[in-house]
């Protein structure tokens, strides 16, 4: 399974993250996962808030069309977001 799925209101994230790192950067792949480091901890939703408010910013949308999926607590996250393709979303990430 690729870690990127298109639908058709956006794309589906399929992400391994590292909390703690010295900055937040996407790394590259993880097994069947996007890997991205996150300079917040993993305390108080602070890493979710980090990754979600990354991914807008590089993807280039509001943060309201960036929504965790699953992974709440986990290293294993699913993230949707709104009015990107899969195209787009690969050039950014990469």
């Amino acid at each position: 399974m690729s870690w990127l799925v298109a639908d058709g209101q956006g794309v589906t994230l399929r992400l391994h993250i590292q909390p703690g790192a010295k900055k937040t950067e996407v790394v590259g792949m993880h097994g069947d996962a996007l890997k991205i480091r996150l300079a917040a901890p993993p305390v108080d939703g602070k890493a979710n808030a980090c990754l979600l408010t990354f991914l807008a910013e590089t993807l280039g949308v509001a943060k309201s069309a960036v929504s965790l999926v699953s992974g709440d607590t986990s290293r294993a996250k699913r993230v949707h977001v709104s009015g990107v393709t899969d195209a787009e979303a690969k050039a950014r990430l990469n």
